[in-house]
């Protein structure tokens, strides 16, 4: 099994509220780039997305070149929200290939427990590949990782 963890591209200021922040025209080629790297280099079977506008963005870009993978809405996945129990979560889909688009620091945590490694940043739109028999914390291996053009 894969799971691919991609982090939103870059979104505009903090004049809205935090969950209606949408991409920047920057952050949407950096969404670009990186669905282009996922769809070229794996084959995603199942799409998860946290409900903020930014991710839903960013997934867009990747469920347009994969228009008949499903795409899941998971409420647990925002910038706050615990990373145990959204890998928990995350472990009730059965599926080759599951890529999810979510925030700092809930990505850095979730990979990090996925390789019982201490988190890691992502930069923007950046994704890591992870490989594993079944998700469960420390049992995946980190394969591969993209990381698009990032703002000079």
């Amino acid at each position: 099994m894969r799971i691919i963890l991609m982090r939103h591209g870059q979104a505009e200021d903090r004049s809205r509220p935090d969950s209606a922040r949408q991409l920047t025209e920057f952050g949407q080629q950096q969404a670009a780039q990186t669905a282009n790297y996922i769809i070229n280099s794996y084959k995603p079977s199942h799409l998860i997305v946290s409900p903020y506008d930014r991710a839903q963005q960013t997934l867009a870009e990747i469920h347009a070149l994969v228009p008949n993978a499903p795409v899941t809405v998971q409420d647990n996945i925002t910038p706050s929200d615990n990373a145990i129990d959204a890998l928990a979560e995350l472990a009730t889909i059965e599926v080759d290939c599951l890529v999810v688009v979510c925030h700092m620091s809930i990505v850095a945590n979730i990979a990090g427990l996925l390789t019982n490694d201490y988190p890691e940043s992502f930069s923007l739109a950046e994704a890591r590949v992870f490989e594993m028999d079944f998700v469960m914390s420390g049992m995946a291996k980190e394969i591969d990782r993209f990381v698009p053009m990032q703002p000079s």
